[in-house]
């Protein structure tokens, strides 16, 4: 029978999940909510057809490019710290951002909320994988945190059709601002306090600043490079300070005593291959919800709060299946969840391109949003379960930014894609043509999508077929590594 004391801690982890969860959704929501309330925020403020992208791209463009600094920021100032600060920053710009009067200003705070983004998703995960130990504990915990990330790519789109159906487009940023306060002021008391650190390890300024500014110009290359044309002279420019400032930071990386992202861990291929899903996930399951957005209002007709609603089943089938796929990793292992997640994925996101007709109705495209979301809930799971396998606890951070760095790249590139392919046949065409061929471009990216999902059933073969051992520090020789901090029932 367990101890008061051991009782006491095993419920306090249980707070510490459900706020990990909620700072999760709260990342997640943002991702979305935005989408159905664009017409109403371009209307208000008085957005070109060229600029109300902004204030989604903005989002996009600072998160992408702030990631692997937020994950390094979590392993070297403090998890608990980082976390903090990231949920103080999406408050504050969530705010400003539904008080805004003009385009620059709410565009403005989606790059401060995006840069918010940057350190809280991968602190988030660095306080999971540190604060539970690898295997079935891991893997549940995981599985609660997914059930939340997961369903807040859909449930952003419900919510923000609530929110603006019933109170106007700037519900959909005041929403965050209770929730990133409250779960702020619970973490200095429900998660542990940042051990004081007692190496000389310093932060890799050159670096993080090389990265940073790399990988933002290059998520802006690929989210305006649609809009102003692939040949400009700005997205040319961009795009070669991009590779240019990314090749040095892979030579001061290799150079660095104490790289902000230790080449070694590619060396993990637990970690490769998580990472590498992560993109193929973001550019095939996470671009669904914008082809569906575009189905329910521009195809269907649907208004803001049916197309919220509208997102209630694959919501409920992501959340199913983020919890299958904790219990079935713990069972079978990472690998075949992957594939399981993958195969089902395939099966239901080609059964949801059949509901992509002009003449079909909502019900036609249930089967494939349920059997999809089951998959994108199953590899949403064991995705991160493979990037946390076999990395040390000082290096959760960095491991968890090089994951989530390469999904919000697969987003960015995997969407611009898939919307070049569905706006294809749609140029100059207005009234019901519009209508029919925007119905015909989405069925096509949505079978993309599908045949995307195939490579990455394929690339799930290099998994290993047991967990790896996790790769030391330079400062550290194998089995030595920090202890998880606390551990779970």
């Amino acid at each position: 029978m367990s101890s008061p004391s051991t009782a006491a801690g095993h419920r306090s982890l249980g707070w510490t999940l459900a706020l990990l969860a909620l700072a999760q959704l709260i990342f997640s929501l943002d991702l979305n909510i935005v989408f159905v309330a664009l017409p109403e925020i371009g209307a208000d403020l008085g957005f070109s057809d060229q600029t109300l992208q902004w204030v989604v791209g903005a989002y996009a463009v600072f998160a992408g490019g702030f990631l692997l600094f937020g994950g390094r920021a979590a392993d070297l100032f403090g998890r608990r710290r980082v976390f903090v600060i990231a949920l103080t920053l999406y408050a504050l710009s969530s705010l400003a951002g539904g008080l805004a009067t003009s385009p620059t200003m709410i565009i403005v705070a989606r790059a401060v909320q995006g840069i918010g983004g940057a350190l809280l998703l991968p602190s988030t995960l660095s306080l999971i994988n540190t604060l539970f130990e690898e295997g079935p504990r891991r893997n549940k915990a995981l599985a609660v945190w997914g059930g939340a990330g997961a369903s807040g790519l859909t449930v952003g789109a419900l919510l923000g059709g609530l929110l603006t159906q019933g109170f106007g487009w700037p519900a959909v940023f005041y929403v965050n601002v209770p929730l990133a306060g409250i779960v702020a002021l619970a973490a200095l008391y429900f998660i542990p306090r940042d051990e004081r650190r007692t190496d000389s390890r310093k932060f890799d300024f050159p670096g993080a600043l090389t990265v940073t500014i790399g990988a933002t110009l290059l998520v802006y290359v690929l989210v305006q490079g649609p809009e102003d044309g692939w040949n400009s002279v700005g997205i040319l420019v961009a795009a070669a300070l991009a590779v240019l400032l990314l090749i040095a930071f892979a030579v001061i990386e290799a150079r660095s005593s104490d790289p902000l992202m230790p080449l070694r861990l590619f060396s993990n291929r637990s970690l490769l291959v998580g990472i590498t899903v992560t993109f193929i996930y973001m550019g095939t399951f996470g671009a669904l919800p914008y082809f569906l957005t575009t189905l329910f209002q521009g195809v269907h007709r649907f208004s803001a709060l049916e197309t919220g609603l509208a997102f209630l089943v694959p919501s409920l089938a992501i959340a199913t299946g983020t919890q299958l796929g904790g219990k079935i990793a713990t069972r079978l292992g990472v690998r075949p969840t992957l594939w399981i997640g993958f195969g089902i994925g395939i099966v239901g996101t080609a059964a949801l391109a059949i509901g992509f007709d002009a003449n079909s109705s909502y019900l036609v495209a249930v089967p494939g949003l349920i059997i999809s979301g089951v998959g994108q809930g199953l590899v949403w799971t064991a995705m991160f379960i493979a990037a946390s396998s076999g990395v040390a606890p000082e290096e959760q951070g960095v491991a968890n930014g090089m994951a989530t760095t390469t999904l919000n790249l697969g987003y960015a590139i995997g969407l611009a894609i898939l919307i070049a392919v569905a706006n294809a046949g749609t140029t100059g065409l207005t009234g019901e043509e519009a209508r029919i061929a925007s119905a015909d471009g989405g069925f096509l990216a949505v079978l993309l999508a599908a045949a995307g999902m195939l490579l990455g059933l394929l690339i799930t073969l290099v998994h290993p077929r047991t967990s790896e051992s996790p790769v030391p520090g330079d400062d550290q020789k194998a089995g030595e590594s920090e202890p998880a901090t606390a551990r779970v029932p």
